[in-house]
């Protein structure tokens, strides 16, 4: 092996082929990445996962499409009050946090009202 000869930077193995290579194949390529972003991709796999909990949630008690519940029954069932997708605020100054399509609006006395934000076709 001569002295100006690379190597992998995943498995150290001597790269053969263009000056600007730095991976000796494919898999070493993405592992190395994979390894590299392995802190970030797990913050954005955890957020991800408790939007999808909330959003199922959401669903399962609304299935009409408007619905009032105790703020409590979310909490029961696990639902994360910290992760929404989107904040709505009307002309009114009524507040409703949405979890993509599902949402809902704080309202007295320890109750919620679920709603659903329907498409509107183009």
């Amino acid at each position: 092996m001569s002295e100006k000869q690379k190597l992998c930077l995943e498995c150290g193995e001597p790269l053969i082929g263009r000056v600007d290579k730095k991976f000796c194949s494919d898999y070493c390529r993405n592992a190395y990445h994979n390894r590299q972003n392995r802190a970030s991709n797990a913050m954005i796999r955890n957020i991800n996962n408790k939007l999808k909990k909330n959003w199922r949630i959401l669903s399962e008690l609304n299935p009409e499409g408007k619905t009032k519940i105790p703020k409590k029954r979310l909490a029961e069932k696990g639902f994360d009050f910290e992760y929404v997708t989107g904040i709505y605020k009307t002309k009114k100054n009524d507040i409703y946090y949405y979890v993509y399509d599902q949402g809902y609006l704080e309202l007295d006395n320890g109750y919620l009202m679920l709603v659903k934000k329907f498409q509107r076709e183009k």
